[in-house]
């Protein structure tokens, strides 16, 4: 079984050491909080650290998982990298295409995996609606719609909501459309938080098909939803419930499956990626560093006020 440490356990990153253990692959943590580091390393018996240059040194492992702040994502995982190992950095990749592509170059040179945290790849709703598109059960899919409505994370201190929230569903959007946007167009605001807390997205496609993309830090309650527009239905999702409700002409059809948690199937699918039980990551690289390129694109046509032509 692969050893893997987890750098970063505050904030989601403890929800990473969590299910590391529960996999029995866990070796180590790091934080640069050394209270909340050894905390976690006493929780689950494993070695800790306040920095990841020493346990790189002192600890024998497989790959990392990097759950820093997004800043600092390119720094730790280059390092991890460098050092032969497998690299989990979570969502976004960097907030910098520039450093996304080095950051995939590194891998490249040191035949290493490097894959991003795009869970909602592997939340029940998402498979069963990527299943019903590819097999044409409701047509042709023409338009998204994303709803992610949440109050600020307090952990998140470095980026908006746009590189925070909104990447989700811009990688759900390009994943469920098999398709990278040629255009973008977005308006954001910020009313509490120094960077953008609320967002919306337009994702333009070839053949007229479009996503349109809303997220705030503003609203109190919780809302992650989608619709997926087909010629034959309507296909509406729940990220939360991991419930698919199909609307049909006359008929509703709601499609019964067993709740999983999507980190759990994320990073059971990394750790068959790095035990080479499985080629490929479902999350490349490149699929990471696209997702910068639009959410890129985003802030740049909201600061511009006008739309970002793409070629991805």
């Amino acid at each position: 079984m692969a050893r893997v440490a987890v750098i970063g356990v505050g904030g989601w990153g403890k929800n990473h050491a969590r299910v590391m253990y529960e996999l029995g692959c866990l070796a180590a943590v790091c934080d640069m909080d050394a209270s909340r580091a050894k905390e976690a390393g006493g929780r689950y018996g494993v070695a800790h650290y306040s920095s990841p240059d020493e346990m790189l040194q002192n600890e024998n492992l497989d790959a990392c998982l990097v759950c820093t702040p997004t800043r600092t994502h390119s720094q730790v995982a280059r390092k991890v990298m460098e050092k032969g190992l497998h690299a989990f950095v979570e969502k976004p990749l960097s907030f910098s295409s520039t450093e996304c592509e080095e950051m995939a170059e590194t891998a490249k040179q040191n035949r290493v995996v490097l894959t991003s945290g795009y869970i909602e790849r592997f939340n029940p709703a998402v498979c069963e609606t990527k299943k019903m598109i590819s097999d044409r059960k409701y047509g042709d899919l023409l338009m998204m719609e994303f709803h992610r409505e949440n109050r600020m994370p307090p952990h998140i201190k470095d980026v908006g909501i746009i590189y925070d929230t909104s990447v989700h569903d811009i990688d759900t959007a390009m994943y469920l459309f098999d398709s990278k946007p040629k255009v973008v167009f977005a308006r954001s605001g910020k009313m509490f938080n120094p960077y953008e807390d609320f967002a919306t997205i337009m994702l333009g496609f070839s053949g007229q098909k479009v996503a349109i993309i809303a997220s705030n830090w503003i609203t109190p309650k919780k809302t992650r939803t989608f619709n997926a527009v087909c010629t034959d239905g309507i296909i509406a999702g729940d990220f939360l419930t991991q419930e698919v409700r199909i609307e049909g002409g006359e008929s509703t059809t709601i499609p019964r499956k067993q709740f999983q948690e999507p980190l759990l199937a994320e990073l059971r699918h990394f750790v068959d990626v790095v035990d080479g039980k499985t080629e490929s990551p479902v999350v490349s690289a490149k699929d990471a560093s696209d997702v910068t390129k639009v959410a890129e694109a985003a802030i740049k046509s909201c600061s511009t006020g006008t739309p970002v032509n793409l070629d991805l």
